[in-house]
């Protein structure tokens, strides 16, 4: 046990010998981090250069009072980082690479495998990118931990503190220095005074324990366990390599290598020519690759996805799908679709005035160029097309008026017509148009 040297309340009697032991240091208490970081400072400028600040926290400026400086870990890191990234290239370069007939000296356990998959080129960087990655991770990361526990002198399963019992409430509310007697400015006398001279709550002196600090049974037993297991995988490797076995091997992964399944040559009886592969259905010559599509993408109707029948234009909507019914719940929607996509140019009204073409009109008369005006949609030419061909301009486009088939499905689509239809007849309305009992009351009127 290290032995209590004195107290504030016991300054005037001198530092009693060690006991038993060696002396390996010496011990201060203090009261607050603001105490434990001035004495910091102290012991740093005194010269003292084998010693240490405890506390059960990070205190804020301990570092610079203990004058702490930058590691040369980051460093380490690097370097072990750049030597995974070369030996990731350099692993992969070397086993696909390189053949036998390069370097007939070297063994052929040792050389690469030189096969060709795919007509692949024997190197590609892109391709090799994510192991050059994984080597780099691993040799920086163990690096980091290695370099961490030998700068260190990790790991220390004993140290002359672990046997103060002052030093237990480290990890609770106690602040300590620690001067190492291994510190050439160390002497035990003058160091103790030195220590009490800073008005700390204690200062003891540490011992040497009587026996040398041994790696504990526990780690023993574990570190001989791992490595005996560590040895399984390399026996059963040397044992598949030199010998030989009439069953399969283990197959602990099936990968769908053993599913239910035929595979390609093999027979089937039940198709009439007993063959597994079976040709895509519907191939022909012009069309090797058959009749098969994907589902949801079968564009059967033409009067719903292109607005054609026997190939012309349609002068009805595809009233016979629910998604075109013709209701003022589609016109609304057609409204809300086309103050999205077309009203920008054509106008809300459908007129040719929109914003953009407004803008691009006035640019185009002081800065020069040419501008195509936007169509108005209820002129008579416009009102004479049919529906198939108003919705075929809305999917594929019409002169300078980009398609819009890919941002709009055909259902909205068809509401579009059906709202231009109505903005036509709005647009051109006469008072025959009016229902009559209307008519009698504006001719009543």
């Amino acid at each position: 046990m290290a032995d209590v040297i004195t107290t504030p309340r016991e300054r005037h009697k001198p530092p009693a010998p060690p006991r038993t032991g060696r002396v390996a240091g010496l011990l201060a208490e203090f009261d607050s981090p603001e105490a434990l970081k001035d004495a910091a400072r102290k012991v740093r400028e005194a010269g003292y250069t084998r010693w240490d600040a405890h506390a059960p926290y990070p205190v804020h400026g301990i570092d610079a009072a203990v004058g702490i400086r930058q590691t040369r870990l980051p460093w380490v890191v690097m370097g072990f980082g750049t030597l995974g990234c070369v030996t990731g290239l350099w692993l992969q370069w070397w086993t696909n690479a390189t053949s036998y007939a390069q370097y007939p000296g070297v063994s052929t356990f040792l050389q690469g495998y030189d096969l060709i998959v795919s007509g692949k080129p024997f190197w590609s960087l892109p391709a090799n990118i994510p192991i050059i990655f994984e080597l780099t991770v691993l040799f920086a990361a163990a690096a980091a931990t290695f370099g961490m526990l030998l700068a260190n002198n990790l790991p220390l399963f004993s140290q002359p503190v672990f046997h103060c019992r002052r030093f237990m409430r480290v990890t609770t509310d106690g602040y300590y220095i620690t001067i190492d007697a291994s510190d050439p400015r160390f002497r035990a006398a003058p160091t103790a005074d030195f220590l009490l001279a800073m008005h700390p709550v204690a200062v003891e002196q540490l011992e040497e324990p009587h026996t040398p600090a041994a790696t504990p049974p526990v780690a023993r037993r574990t570190f001989l366990f791992l490595s005996l297991l560590a040895l399984i995988p390399l026996g059963l490797i040397a044992v598949a390599r030199n010998s030989k076995s009439a069953t399969p091997r283990i197959h602990p992964n099936q990968d769908m290598d053993n599913q239910v399944k035929y595979k390609a040559q093999q027979a089937l009886p039940r198709f009439a020519d007993g063959r597994a592969m079976r040709p895509p259905v519907g191939a022909t010559p012009e069309q090797p690759l058959g009749l098969t599509v994907a589902r949801g993408e079968l564009y059967e109707d033409d009067h719903f996805y292109r607005g054609i029948v026997n190939g012309a234009f349609v002068t009805s909507f595809p009233t016979h799908r629910l998604e075109v019914p013709l209701n003022p719940a589609l016109l609304r929607r057609g409204q809300e679709r086309f103050n999205i996509y077309c009203a920008p140019c054509h106008g809300r009204d459908g007129s040719g005035n929109g914003i953009v073409n407004l803008r691009a009109v006035e640019l185009s008369g002081t800065l020069g160029g040419a501008w195509v005006q936007a169509i108005d949609l209820t002129d008579d030419e416009r009102r004479g097309r049919s529906h198939g061909h108003l919705f075929n301009s809305i999917t594929n486009g019409i002169r300078t008026m980009p398609p819009y088939g890919d941002q709009i499905p055909p259902a909205d689509r068809w509401a579009i017509v059906a709202y231009v239809r109505a903005l036509q007849r709005s647009a051109n309305a006469t008072p025959a148009d009016l229902p009559p009992e209307v008519q009698k009351e504006v001719q009543a009127r």
